[in-house]
């Protein structure tokens, strides 16, 4: 019968497993490595069939991001039917001819007509407001420029998106290799970890998508425009490349409490430490942001405040598990 890790009794000492010998070991080794790499050639497999899919889940933040562009040129955006044509500032010259109206954004929708038995295209200004708040996200085309690009592009989409349905499955093997050498407490305390690490690691890949991304890719084609260089077309393997290792980065950045909890666990660093190197952690989390966002201010600001958040709340839990554990001792010492 296995001890129960809250009770009186329970030892600390207890093995987790039998014990086996270094070529039992290593198959099982063996056995591990070939159910990682059936699992993540499965779910590579899986994306790849459906790269179309995950493609559109990757340029979802490209869709959502908007731009303001440089100047006070109105800004026209010109479409066939349902097809985007391009979007052009124009001069005020030429907004007057137009008659596009005083508003910065305006749309034109060029379309077929019949005059007698004559086809001729034929534009008028579009004034829906749906239409104008569509003009101003950013419309960047994603475009392959080799030949073998597509298959590159296939690759990354199956590769990211494997080891994301992977994940679970690896960790689940890795842990069934691990676990049985783990003490019975040293089970609990890995639980635990993965439990808040898997948490804080999926809130900053959620955090990253969908507030932090547009702001970003927003901010890169503003810049690109400033510099006076076209910004309507991205490599489609560079943008997801971009995408994926900027919320990798962040779910990462996002695991900084599990590790100073850690060396706060083993001894390493106490509250007192914690509370005095406050300092040093902004200037750690601005280079956080500057390593792993784009290099301008507001993704930095924006990835440093959440983290430093984190690190405040890691501080509070040291002082609190400091708290305890002088209680603890204190009635300890009452009883004798």
């Amino acid at each position: 019968m296995v001890d129960d890790p809250d009770s009186e009794h329970f030892d600390e000492t207890a093995e987790g497993g039998p014990v086996k010998s270094f070529l039992e070991h290593l198959e099982d080794f063996r056995w591990l490595l070939i159910k990682c790499v059936v699992a993540l050639s499965l779910t590579m497999l899986v994306c790849l069939i459906g790269a179309n899919y995950v493609i559109g889940v990757i340029k979802w933040p490209l869709t959502r991001a908007h731009v303001n562009y440089p100047g006070t040129n109105q800004i026209v955006t010109v479409s066939f039917g349902a097809t985007r044509l391009g979007t052009y500032p124009i001069t005020p010259e030429q907004q007057q001819l137009l008659h596009t109206g005083t508003n910065r954004y305006a749309c034109i929708v060029v379309e077929p007509s019949m005059v007698g038995t004559n086809s001729i295209l034929i534009w008028h200004v579009n004034d829906d407001p749906v239409a104008l708040a569509e003009a101003q996200r950013m419309h960047i085309d994603l475009v392959n420029l080799t030949p073998a690009g597509g298959f590159f592009v296939a690759f990354q989409v199956a590769f990211y998106g494997g080891m994301v349905l992977a994940s679970p499955f690896l960790l689940y093997f890795i842990a069934s290799f691990v676990f049985p050498a783990l003490r019975l407490r040293e089970r609990k305390y890995i639980y635990q970890a993965l439990f808040i690490g898997g948490g804080l690691f999926l809130i900053g890949v959620s955090f990253c998508y969908f507030v932090l991304m547009p702001v970003a890719l927003a901010a890169s084609q503003m810049y690109s425009q400033w510099l006076g260089l076209g910004a309507m077309e991205w490599r489609a393997e560079e943008y997801i490349s971009f995408v994926c290792k900027f919320m990798l980065g962040m779910g990462l950045g996002f695991e900084l409490p599990v590790v100073i909890l850690t060396l706060v666990k083993i001894g390493v660093l106490n509250y007192r430490m914690l509370r005095s190197m406050w300092r040093y952690m902004i200037v750690i989390n601005l280079i956080l942001g500057a390593v792993l966002t784009t290099p301008e201010v507001v993704t930095q600001v924006l990835m440093a405040v959440p983290l430093y958040m984190l690190y405040e709340i890691t501080v509070w839990i040291a002082w609190y598990w400091e708290w305890r554990d002088r209680k603890r001792a204190l009635q300890a010492g009452n009883k004798a």
